[in-house]
């Protein structure tokens, strides 16, 4: 099985789309500056539609993208220890690099007393802690949307058994991840995000039986708006209730998170037909880089905000570190994938090369959001 130029495009936008709408999820904010307060009426339920509601099916969608492509070729084409070997450079270096790097720049501005609270405390972090911020093996990176990686490294290296569990008992395999990654308080020790493992082998499951993905199109304005109306309800009981939510509607939450994927595929043959959609399609690895930089500069515009202005005009602050977070980060990524060809492609694990091809057979990940320090109010909570 191929991936036609249709699928690819609209795996390609949908990348774009939802790491882009990471950004929004993760711009920092404290308990004086919480959506929840309702300090700024409509401004503040618009940040938990976003950040809360719409933007969380991100990473299962993504999840769902990267065990389809895993499984393009079928499973008698599958070489898992080819594939090890490839997503240590497209993955696991990038992660590395990435957040170890972040984790340096921090342990240096903690030594000069700056910024204490906006990131974990490293220098008096237990050795259990500092190989959790370094290497998330317990918990989440110090750069936090990382964590995706992680979780995804983590599903590759299982790819074979949850391969063969789809295969053989697919019913009763989707059936249980689901039911484990929407329940609330229920935990796993193979990722840090249960929704990551359902999704990854949701698209195994479809890569090996060959659905038709454009299959249910002609649904395509009906399923998008079904999406947008849905993640508009969760968000007016999320803005009622939170940041402490109910138990059903935390489980509505986690399971709108997953379903959510599909009206957002369905979205997405609506898109691409335009000249805009198909632009964007065509930004290839401009993505990972939104995704592995953003949260470093939004934390940082963060403590230049509180250093200036304290909690005031938090609104401004919103918008100002979008509008600057995106302009920054295309800038950025255009300067040093032509200035630094080969530093860009060992960042962005040879997706460069991805890029000028416009290939969809790499993944440029995403994901939602924690923050654990007490100047950024805790995405957990969310």
């Amino acid at each position: 099985m191929t991936v036609d130029q249709n699928i690819s495009s609209r795996i390609n936008l949908m990348r774009i789309l939802l790491i882009s709408g990471i950004v929004f999820v993760h711009v920092p904010s404290d308990p004086a500056t919480s959506p929840f307060l309702g300090l700024n009426g409509l401004f503040d339920w618009l940040r938990v539609f976003l950040g809360d509601s719409l933007f969380r099916i991100g990473v299962p969608c993504l999840s769902a993208i990267s065990g389809y492509l895993l499984f393009q070729r079928g499973w008698d084409k599958f070489d898992y220890i080819k594939t090890l070997r490839s997503k240590a450079r497209t993955v696991l270096l990038p992660f590395l690099l990435w957040n170890c790097g972040l984790l340096a720049f921090v342990l240096l501005l903690q030594k000069v007393e700056i910024g204490n609270g906006y990131f974990p405390d490293l220098w008096h972090a237990s050795a259990r802690e500092f190989l959790t911020y370094a290497f998330a093996t317990e918990g989440l990176p110090v750069n936090i949307p990382l964590y995706f990686l992680r979780d995804l490294i983590a599903c590759i290296i299982l790819s074979p058994i949850l391969a063969f569990l789809v295969r053989r008992l697919p019913v009763l395999t989707l059936i249980v991840l689901f039911v484990v990654a929407v329940l609330p308080d229920v935990t796993l020790g193979i990722v840090l995000k249960k929704s990551i493992l359902f999704s990854f082998t949701f698209g195994i499951f479809i890569a090996l039986n060959q659905v038709e993905l454009k299959r249910f199109d002609r649904f395509a304005v009906a399923g998008t708006l079904a999406m947008l109306a849905a993640a508009f309800l969760l968000s007016i009981g999320l803005y009622a209730s939170g940041p402490n939510f109910p138990w059903a509607l935390d489980l509505a939450r986690n399971a709108l998170s997953i379903i959510g994927a599909g009206g957002f595929w369905l979205m997405s043959a609506l898109v691409i037909r335009s000249r805009l959609g198909q632009r964007l399609a065509a930004t290839g690895s401009l993505s990972f880089w939104i995704f592995c930089a953003h949260y470093p500069l939004l934390v940082m515009m963060w403590m230049v905000w509180n250093r200036v202005a304290g909690d005031a005009l938090y609104p401004l602050f919103y918008l100002l570190a979008i509008v600057i977070s995106f302009v920054v980060l295309a800038a950025t990524n255009a300067l040093v994938s032509t200035r630094l060809t080969s530093v860009y492609e060992v960042l962005t694990g040879s997706r460069g090369r991805t890029a000028k091809s416009s290939s969809a057979s790499k993944f440029y990940p995403p994901a939602a959001s924690v923050q654990p320090n007490k100047r950024a109010l805790t995405q957990q909570q969310r």
